[in-house]
């Protein structure tokens, strides 16, 4: 059974010959400072042509070589940033995004200082300013189609690291708190700024699916919901505002392909897992298990049938602080309480950290090829 088929299988609710593994993209990649931990505990060169995917987070594109080592079944199509930017980034740099986000880089990620529309204070404000246009560089769709083209070829479970999002991207416009206000006290202004984003996302994804929607496996999207300990947003506020303008998102993108929707959200989100199903969401990610209600036995028994899990190794404190015998502990229990039936995919809870020791990469996944076997 190759990757495609094996995370195919798993995604369609039956049992492969393993739980398939995932690592490299947006949101189950490594950071820089791990990966090179890693590779120097396994003694694989470090290259200096590094390939960093994501700059916010300081991502780093795994090498085959990694990948083949842990019999990754995923592989993920990237939008490069060029090295002559990301090498010059320091403590205390600034960087301004096409969107005028502003960001300053803490030494290991790039932390929101400055949000365009934060002195924004009516819908006449916002009809002044302009916005990137998701049309505009083709070059870039061009690079990804080519880039999915080959991974198509490999056998390999192709993701394409867009991650398709209105809600958290507009808090990143407007600041988190304002955002939230506006929700309750000025929704018409939130929802136009929603709606800034949303329009962008579909008109990015248009041009992403009319060149790849057949040959892509799984589509990224996702909207941060919940803190660890509870949901950030109500209920009544999500299916007012938040809601439809993802199924709207959603909706679109399975008019383009058939490969099913994967959304992220961390947190304590197991009181939206009936309502994104609703919608159309086929798997979650990162089924952050330290976060309240975040009961895997639990959530697999009541919504194990209609969503896959993708995720659930613990970050926050097996990873990082366990010993490699207490991480392999954490694999075979995820993989007890996940795995039977198919519909899960084993992965790190987001992005593996810059503290979390090689020999704790290596445990996971070694212990996830030997047990997670059907």
């Amino acid at each position: 059974m190759n990757s495609r088929e094996r995370l195919r299988k798993a995604i369609n609710h039956q049992e492969p010959d393993r739980v398939p593994l995932d690592l490299g993209g947006i949101v189950s990649g490594i950071t820089r400072i791990a990966y090179r931990n890693l590779k120097n505990e396994l003694k694989f060169p470090v290259s200096s042509n590094e390939y960093v995917i994501d700059r916010i987070q300081q991502l780093i594109k795994p090498d085959e070589q990694i990948l083949d080592w842990f019999q990754i079944d995923t592989r993920y199509a990237y939008q490069e940033v060029p090295p002559e930017i990301w090498s010059k980034d320091s403590p205390d740099s600034i960087w301004v995004d096409e969107w005028d986000i502003k960001r300053r880089f803490t030494g290991l990620y790039f932390d929101m200082i400055g949000h365009p529309l934060s002195r924004v204070e009516s819908l006449s404000d916002l009809e002044k300013l302009s916005w990137p246009d998701p049309h505009q560089d083709q070059a870039s769709y061009d690079l990804l189609q080519s880039q999915v083209e080959k991974l198509h070829q490999s056998e390999k479970a192709v993701i394409v690291n867009i991650i398709g999002s209105c809600f958290e991207f507009g808090w990143y416009l407007r600041g988190f708190e304002k955002i939230m206000m506006d929700l309750v006290l000025n929704p018409n202004l939130a929802c136009a700024i929603l709606d800034i984003m949303l329009e962008f996302q579909i008109g990015q994804f248009e041009e992403l699916l009319s060149r790849t929607g057949n040959l892509i496996d799984v589509i990224l999207c996702g909207d941060d919901l919940a803190t660890q300990n509870s949901p950030f947003v109500s209920l009544d506020l999500y299916r007012r505002y938040i809601k439809p303008r993802q199924k709207k998102l959603y909706d679109f993108i399975k008019t383009k392909t058939n490969a099913p929707i994967f959304y992220h959200s961390c947190g304590a989100v197991s009181s939206f897992i009936p309502e994104l199903i609703e919608i159309g969401i086929q798997i979650l990610n990162p089924v952050q298990v330290k976060a309240q209600g975040m009961d895997l036995h639990k959530l697999k028994k009541e919504f194990g049938k209609q969503i896959v899990f993708w995720g659930g190794i613990d970050t926050q404190y097996v990873l990082p602080f366990g010993k490699p015998s207490e991480v392999r502990d954490e694999v075979r229990r995820r993989i007890d309480e996940l795995a039977p039936g198919g519909g899960y995919i084993l992965a790190a809870v987001h992005n593996i950290q810059a503290d979390v020791p090689p020999q704790n990469i290596i445990a996971m996944f070694e212990e996830a090829i030997h047990y997670g076997r059907y």
